[in-house]
């Protein structure tokens, strides 16, 4: 199980992912604004920090620049639109949305708690 911290301006698509993820077995914290994103940073060790594909590529900078001020160890999943380039080149992983298999996000959460793990060890 990774605490996941979910990042966005579309709440449906937050509430989705949400709700995706914690069918895998994970726990999600939404968050829409820079404000409450580095409240809920400083009270949470986030394993795997997940950006939007909506968000635009000014805001998913800033918001990767508030990740790793504020959760530094958790690892950056970029959401990219379809044949859209890729914008944080310092993210840990990427995955392009809509994909054919919701789990699939799931699944590269996984891959990445488990990463943050292992560098533990």
């Amino acid at each position: 199980m990774a605490l996941v911290l979910c990042t966005g301006i579309d709440e449906a698509q937050l509430q989705a992912r949400r709700l995706i993820l914690e069918r895998a077995g994970h726990r999600a914290v939404s968050v829409t604004d820079a404000k409450t994103l580095i409240t809920v940073c400083e009270k949470y060790s986030f394993d795997v920090a997940v950006i939007g594909q909506a968000v635009s590529p000014n805001m998913k900078r800033r918001i990767a620049s508030l990740v790793r001020q504020h959760c530094p160890d958790a690892k950056i999943l970029e959401l990219c639109q379809p044949n859209a380039p890729k914008v944080l080149t310092d993210a840990d992983s990427w995955l392009n949305l809509p994909v054919d298999d919701p789990k699939e996000l799931a699944d590269r959460v996984n891959e990445l708690a488990q990463e943050k793990r292992d560098a533990k060890a």
